[in-house]
């Protein structure tokens, strides 16, 4: 949880987020806005782009409101803070508002990091970085991911996890969540994973996400159905999805001629799933992917609430992905 490296409250402080992995740098957001509204129910929340901070700016997102003194201001893309901001912002960082959180994220790379050396010099600035994991520590983050829900995977059921998803976060985390849902109180065992995630379970999220991205538009609508009334859960179903077009694009973009391992962690696929890919891939163009992202968003969001029938956009979502295929 944020601040627990050092026993802070977010709020009179600067949460410096850092790092490559977008789902651990929106998951370090959130905990701090937990504990923001944790604090105060009435909170306002509010985000900015560095490329458009200027002083002035950052004391209108800072200053208290009509409606609450406490704040919580997210400030996206900090490598892009223009020059002319730097020092207003490190002056404000130095001595900033007891009622206010200000998170700063910084994708990782060169860029802005004389600002970074900067910040982390002073006594205000919690700093919480999101490096990119190696393939060995996947099943160590499962566990954890477990532990957070309270629940408990040995190695051997968090690495057999890890060879049935692949290697993206997000969709660790959610089954993660859903197995200590689905099991609150137990050990989950290599059984319990493959239960769920291999064998027949090939019919749950990632299945229907492959049948999909590989034009198997009648397997997959029957997967689908199959997943939903059997209790998988719909987010499950869109990280699936968002997990495969990345792997798709990644693939389509990377280097011609890389060892297959080397093509595996480019890709964030287990060396053993490439061969899916790359067969799907085949039917696929650029701007078709684009377009299947940006379905795979638009039915995230209806799961989480922005639609009544999450059944019906995740049909929706496999009819538009299979007909974008060759298109």
């Amino acid at each position: 949880m944020v601040g627990t490296a050092r026993g802070e409250h977010p709020l009179g402080r600067i949460t410096l987020v850092t790092g490559k992995e977008e789902y651990l740098n929106e998951r370090a957001i959130a905990d701090v806005r937990t504990l923001v509204r944790r604090h105060d129910a009435e909170a306002e929340l509010s985000e900015a782009s560095a490329s458009e901070l200027s002083m002035a700016a950052l004391g209108e997102l800072a200053a208290p409101s009509l409606f609450s003194t406490t704040r919580c201001v997210v400030v996206r893309a900090l490598e892009n803070l223009p020059e002319e901001s730097v020092a207003g912002l490190l002056e404000y960082a130095a001595a900033p508002a007891e009622d206010v959180a200000v998170v700063l994220v910084h994708s990782g790379g060169a860029k802005g990091s004389g600002t970074l050396t900067k910040l982390r010099k002073l006594g205000t600035v919690t700093e919480l970085k999101s490096a990119e994991l190696k393939a060995s520590e996947y099943p160590g983050f499962v566990a954890a991911e477990a532990k957070r829900h309270g629940g408990t995977l040995d190695a051997a059921a968090s690495r057999l996890l890890v060879e049935a998803i692949g290697q993206d976060l997000r969709s660790l985390a959610a089954a993660a969540h859903q197995l200590t849902h689905d099991f609150p109180g137990q050990a989950i065992t290599p059984e319990i994973v493959g239960r769920y995630f291999g064998g027949r379970a090939e019919a749950k999220s990632f299945a229907v996400a492959d049948h999909a991205f590989g034009g198997h538009r009648a397997r997959a609508l029957e997967e689908l159905r199959w997943a939903l009334d059997n209790g998988t859960a719909p987010v499950l179903v869109t990280s699936a999805f968002a997990s495969g077009a990345r792997g798709l694009a990644r693939y389509m973009s990377a280097p011609r001629g890389m060892r297959e391992a080397d093509l595996a962690r480019e890709v964030g696929v287990p060396p053993w799933k490439l061969r899916t890919v790359r067969d799907q891939s085949r039917g696929w163009s650029a701007p078709g992917i684009a377009a299947a992202i940006r379905a795979v968003a638009t039915a995230d969001a209806e799961v989480k609430g922005a639609a009544t029938d999450a059944a019906y956009s995740l049909e929706r979502l496999v009819l538009t992905v299979t007909g974008l295929r060759d298109a």
